[in-house]
């Protein structure tokens, strides 16, 4: 027996104590991914609360510049493809960038005298060139976690709160 193999037999394997380095290295991994994993539904739906948002924004900031109405269309999440991939089609070719879908979110609608109705179809706030607006509040809905949008009838401004958060 040459020293040579007695070498290459010593060194087969991994050791204990590397196995254990590995383990350790993976579980903390996971253990960093697995929570981001959980909250991508939150991080999805305040997004589409900072989109809806936006919208109104920018629909207000149109009626105001431009000095004429300016109306932002919200629509409730549909479940049935083909419908939601016409309703998608009609308004690309109209060129509208004033609508909003609600993606797997209920849609409330919430009146001046507090009523709650859910959105079947659609809603409309439109903004007026003076800064008022139809007013209202937009109530977006997702398992637990809930956001208000109100819209000041007088001002036409918009806040946003989350709930649940």
């Amino acid at each position: 027996m040459t020293p040579t193999s007695a070498i290459s037999r010593k060194h087969r394997g991994f050791t204990l104590l590397e196995l254990m380095i590995v383990l350790a290295i993976l579980a903390m991994g996971s253990a960093l991914l697995i929570p981001n994993l959980g909250g991508m539904s939150g991080r999805t739906f305040n997004a589409q609360v900072r989109e809806a948002t936006a919208l109104l924004n920018y629909t207000r900031r149109n009626a105001v510049v431009l000095g004429q109405p300016a109306t932002a269309s919200f629509y409730a999440s549909n479940n049935d493809e083909d419908e939601q991939s016409e309703i998608e089609a009609a308004r690309s070719d109209l060129g509208r960038d004033d609508t909003w879908t609600a993606r797997g979110l209920e849609l409330y609608y919430r009146d001046s005298t507090d009523q709650t109705v859910l959105v079947e179809d659609n809603i409309e706030v439109t903004f007026f060139p003076e800064g008022g607006s139809t007013g209202g509040a937009l109530v977006l809905s997702l398992e637990e976690r809930e956001a208000i949008i109100t819209i000041d009838p007088f001002s036409g401004k918009v806040r946003a709160e989350i709930l649940d958060d």
